[in-house]
Parts: structure tokens; sequence; C-alpha cells
């Protein structure tokens, strides 16, 4: 199981960033975990797969930015440590 724990800056906030990245995670496949939007303006993804080439997509396509008003200037990726999840969700 291949987690990772993102932290993206940017014009993320108001622009679709967080549905976005649900539908990316829906379209990949097999991409389970939870996105929100931080107090400080970025969005956190938790995000975890079988498959780490899906998981290497997931990454590629939020550092593009999967709303297209989105401007994304920075993504911080660290392996994850958390629960395991059996879908993908939006909070807040």
């Amino acid at each position: 199981m291949k987690k990772v724990h993102l932290i993206v800056s940017g014009r993320v906030q108001g622009v679709g960033f967080r549905y976005s990245t649900y539908m990316l995670a829906l379209e990949i496949g097999d991409i389970y975990g939870r996105v929100w939007n931080n107090d400080d303006g970025t969005v956190e993804i938790l995000a975890q797969s079988d498959d780490p080439a899906k998981i290497a997509k997931f990454i590629q396509e939020i550092r593009k930015g999967p709303s297209k008003w989105a401007k994304v200037t920075y993504v911080d990726v660290k392996v994850g440590h958390f629960k395991d999840y059996s879908d993908f969700c939006m909070a807040n």
C-alpha cells in the first residue's frame, strides 16, 4: 500500500480544487483518501493505492492543478502514515 500526504499551495481554494481532486481520484481509480481546505489557504490531501503508478499519476495531475481555475505553485509530498480508507471524499 502506497500512502502520500500532500499539501498544495497556490490558488487552490474557491476554484473547485477539492471537487476536481475527488473526480481525479475516481477517474484514475483505486485511489482512496480525503481532501480538505486548510485555514492558511492550502489544500491537504491524504491518498493511498495498492498501485504506486496510480499514486504517481495522481500526484502528477495534482501538480498540474486538476481544476482549470486553479494555479498550483507548490506541492509538498510526504510518505503518509494514516489509517486505511475505503473511499475518497471531500471534507469541509
